[in-house]
């Protein structure tokens, strides 16, 4: 053999050494990395399985699906956005919990995605509101459950009141009328202080509109300001005309569905899990409409705490944690959500004819609301939260204590936002 054809043969030899070592690396799939709280079997088995589906149709881009228990994963949420990389997609929750990681950089923005799958036409509107931040999406929300007003219709037969109570003069009227039969008007139980917030919540929105609501639990308004003085106001205007059972501090709020159950009150502000509770074969005499409007000039805003997902602003594979996202949120998905688990769905294209009229009922709720909110310890921070559900529960105890409570939670509201622009 010449030189010649020995060099030949060589170069030969090392360029199909070089191709078999890059080709193993080039033919590998690029993985999205998902980091899962749906740590309890039904919900774990369901993600496990739409992984599955997404696996066996995109092999080239599998997911990588890592399932941590529920609170080791909210202890941990803060590490895993840090790393770099981070997992690509997460399982959260909506409202101020997301917008503390979206404040701080860690959450990526997937508007374009959003915009390509058409979300802007098939996701409610109250959901798109919540999705979005600034310009940009940065929230994908999934599944929620909602709030109302149940009440008995028999107990509303019985004094002559027509259900439902669309607005703030007929339901002071319907106090009035309750109070007079000897029936307590509204039924509650706030020895845990959650179920007052529910009253904030819905009172100041309805008096100043959603978005002058959350606003005030970003900290970006007063808690001084006469919006929110007229918010408490029309709450004392309530205990004037004894719209609540006497002593709810003595109760939880199972205890205070045992009072309307008793027949003792007609009505009850609670989310939809009231019905978990709630005597089965009593079920016939119970259901329940939007909270009143107070201000007509102001939207519809309700309470309706959502799960979701978001890509994290470090992820390795932003590209793939975008497609997977319009997966999670896809009518497929989010029908084979609702059939398999019963969870509401956030678009309107989801077939929900099979489910309960009550179910419907709720979905259409919350889908024609025009903001969907948290809830009072969900669209603030801990610590704000904290400091207004003690205020809500002291003036329950004192309704003449607006000026004070307020000068308080403002002082409180300073300092919180002072402590965290420091912070950053």
């Amino acid at each position: 053999m010449s030189r010649f054809s020995k060099l030949f043969s060589l170069m030969l030899s090392v360029l199909v050494l070089v191709v078999l070592a890059i080709a193993p690396v080039t033919a590998q799939p690029t993985v999205i990395t998902f980091s899962s709280n749906a740590s309890d079997p039904i919900p774990r088995a369901f993600t496990e399985e739409i992984v599955g589906m997404w696996n066996e149709a995109n092999p080239d881009t599998p997911v990588e699906l890592s399932t941590v228990a529920h609170e080791d994963f909210k202890n941990a949420i803060r590490t895993y956005l840090a790393a770099e990389p981070s997992p690509d997609v997460l399982t959260w929750f909506a409202g101020e919990r997301a917008a503390f990681f979206v404040d701080r950089g860690l959450v990526g923005d997937f508007g374009d995605a959003w915009e390509a799958a058409g979300l802007n036409e098939s996701v409610a509107p109250g959901f798109n509101a919540l999705a979005t931040t600034g310009e940009g999406k940065y929230f994908l929300p999934t599944s929620y459950y909602w709030w109302a007003v149940y009440y008995r219709p028999s107990l509303f037969e019985q004094v002559g009141i027509e259900a439902p109570i669309e607005n703030w003069d007929q339901l002071l009227a319907a106090c009035d009328a309750f109070s007079a039969a000897g029936i307590a008007p509204f039924t509650t139980g706030i020895k845990f202080r959650w179920p007052a917030a529910a009253w904030f919540d819905y009172l100041n929105m309805r008096t100043n509109g959603p978005e002058f609501h959350i606003d005030l639990m970003l900290l970006k308004e007063s808690y001084t300001d006469e919006r929110v003085k007229q918010t408490f106001a029309n709450w004392a205007e309530m205990f004037d005309h004894n719209c609540f059972i006497e002593d709810a501090a003595a109760y939880d709020w199972n205890e205070g569905v045992d009072i309307m159950v008793q027949g003792d009150a007609a009505m009850y502000l609670m989310g939809g899990f009231i019905t978990d509770t709630y005597p089965d074969e009593l079920e016939d005499d119970l259901d329940f409409f939007r909270f009143p409007v107070i201000n007509p000039d102001v939207g519809i805003g309700e309470d309706a705490p959502t799960d979701g997902f978001f890509m994290s602003a470090n992820a390795s594979n932003p590209d793939g944690a975008k497609d997977f996202l319009m997966y999670l949120t896809s009518q497929e998905v989010q029908q084979k959500a609702f059939d398999d688990l019963g969870r509401l769905p956030t678009r309107t294209d989801v077939d929900v004819s099979a489910a309960s009229e009550a179910t419907q009922k709720g979905i259409n709720l919350i889908q024609t609301a025009d903001y969907v909110a948290q809830f009072y310890d969900r669209d603030t921070t801990a610590e704000m939260a904290d400091a207004g559900l003690t205020a809500f529960v002291e003036f329950w105890d004192d309704p003449s204590s607006i000026d004070d409570i307020l000068e308080r939670l403002e002082a409180d509201r300073i300092r919180i936002a002072e402590e965290m622009a420091a912070s950053e």
